[in-house]
């Protein structure tokens, strides 16, 4: 009957939209203090922690999600115990390949950082710097993967290859050409590409004509949702390193790719890059770390590797001393950073910078500004167009500030730059697969030289000043003067660039 007591639908709506809110309002608060906890305790950076606060804050659910998958540097127990055996067999390949003698450098003779530099290196990531090294620094991409081939097809024993990515076409497929017939000659021939850069590659023929051919292909950090479940799928290897007969490596910032054939959809030009071959002890060095990556994804002992390798042979042969770092989640901490810091810092007259991705924690920002502060001419060279997004503006964010403290921010036009580098004062240098930005810090296996030689950082700086001549310097005022819709977003991005 109308007016019965209880017969009231329109209560019994708002009681259970009351009773929803209100349960969706707990787990809502129940998940921002779940994840919070989480974040505090794991003792991230604080810009770091506090993105992932802000993220969870707005929006809960798929920055809960997002956290469980990509918070926090998981590796999984397999790769964790990995990590720490490959510790100690390195430290056997280091008996093995590098003599004493070879690690005899004459630090007087060398520019005064460079000493405490390798102490840095030697304490944080158990890197020792190399003497009695040579080396040719290539900028010219088609002339780099033809002397790939003239390596390759003059390999007797071993070639060592990985790549972050390998992508059809061009002068790419005379590299494949040539790795398949080293192998068909007996030659072992070892090939290691990660799974998620190479995507595309993988999915086509040429990895099933390497194998057919006798090459040991695999694929680095596999991805898929059970491997979600025990460690993050977006840790990949970025390194880039061949080494030949364990007698000559080449390392640096360029795939297996040739550029005219390579993302031409993506509007930036030919990505720009540059490599260096080397010989001398440091040869075993980069040949011990992709060793290292090969055992992991396999668990292939390090010492049968080192024997079928043949590796040990590589003799002083130069002038040049070098430090290898390798750096990735569960192997260096912060040790990467830490020897960045420590060469920027040393810079007395002149820093110069490439790097196509500039997204960098606060110690980074504060080591450039105090730089320039201190008198340093400080050059930054970055791409004027950029293939992600939300990295151009998260790395615009960052231009104020820099030109403030004096900085000069060279916008190249010759196409996507990709290389990697830091000079300091032509006396010092970093180069190789390292991007300014947190991913390659925190996230990505890389591997940086570290070189103490003045005819090193001088022929780098070279290679830099033709950057600069295809570049045009950002004008502070003009800079001032863009759209503020421009200025919010790239400030947005920012809060979130720890996460990029």
């Amino acid at each position: 009957m109308p007016g019965t007591v209880g017969d009231d639908p329109d209560g019994s709506f708002m009681h259970v939209l009351l009773t929803s809110s209100l349960f969706l309002a707990a787990l809502h608060g129940a998940i921002i203090a779940a994840v919070g906890l989480r974040v505090v305790m794991h003792r991230s950076a604080r810009g770091v922690a506090l993105a992932w606060l802000l993220l969870v804050a707005a929006l809960p659910y798929i920055g809960a999600l997002a956290y469980l998958l990509i918070g926090e540097r998981r590796i999984g127990r397999k790769r964790f115990q990995g990590i720490g055996a490959l510790r100690t067999s390195f430290r056997e390949i280091a008996r093995v390949t590098i003599p004493a003698d070879h690690a005899a450098v004459d630090w007087p003779a060398l520019p005064g950082a460079a000493q405490g530099m390798d102490r840095l290196g030697r304490a944080l990531v158990g890197a020792a710097t190399v003497r009695g090294n040579r080396f040719e620094l290539l900028s010219d991409t088609q002339q780099i993967l033809a002397a790939f081939v003239r390596d390759i097809d003059a390999a007797r024993s071993s070639v060592l290859m990985e790549f972050y990515i390998w992508n059809e076409g061009g002068a790419a497929d005379d590299v494949l050409e040539a790795v398949i017939r080293a192998a068909r000659r007996g030659v072992r021939c070892l090939v290691l590409i990660d799974a998620l850069g190479a995507r595309p590659w993988w999915k086509g023929s040429q990895p099933l004509r390497l194998r057919d051919a006798g090459v040991e292909l695999r694929p680095a950090l596999p991805v898929g949702l059970l491997r979600t479940l025990v460690g993050r799928t977006d840790l990949r290897l970025h390194r880039k390193i061949v080494v030949i007969d364990g007698a000559a490596a080449w390392t640096g910032s360029m795939n297996l790719v040739d550029p005219r054939y390579f993302k031409q959809d993506s509007a930036v030009g030919e990505w720009i890059d540059a490599m260096v071959r080397v010989e001398g002890p440091v040869v075993n060095v980069l040949a011990a770390t992709l060793i290292g990556d090969w055992s992991l994804e396999t668990g292939e002992p390090v010492g049968t590797l080192i024997q079928r390798a043949h590796l040990g042979g590589a003799q002083p042969v130069g002038a040049a001393s070098i430090q290898v770092v390798a750096s990735g989640p569960g192997e260096s901490g912060d040790g990467l950073l830490q020897m960045i810091l420590a060469l920027l810092n040393a810079a007395r007259r002149e820093l110069v910078l490439t790097t196509p991705y500039l997204v960098p924690d606060d110690s980074m920002i504060l080591a450039l500004r105090g730089a320039a502060a201190r008198g340093v001419q400080v050059t930054l060279i970055v791409p004027e167009k950029v293939d992600s997004l939300l990295a151009r503006y998260a790395s615009r964010s960052y231009y104020d500030e820099l030109l403030e403290a004096g900085v000069t921010i060279q916008l190249y036009r010759g196409g996507l730059l990709h290389t990697k580098s830091i000079s300091v004062d032509r006396t010092l240098a970093m180069f190789g697969t390292v991007n300014l930005d947190m991913r390659s810090l925190w996230l990505n296996y890389e591997v940086a030289l570290f070189v103490y030689q003045p005819d090193f950082a001088e022929t780098l700086s070279a290679l830099q000043r033709s950057y600069v001549a295809q570049s045009v310097p950002l004008d502070p005022a003009a800079w001032a003067a863009r759209p503020f819709r421009e200025r919010l977003v790239e400030n947005i991005l920012r809060l979130f660039s720890p996460l990029l």
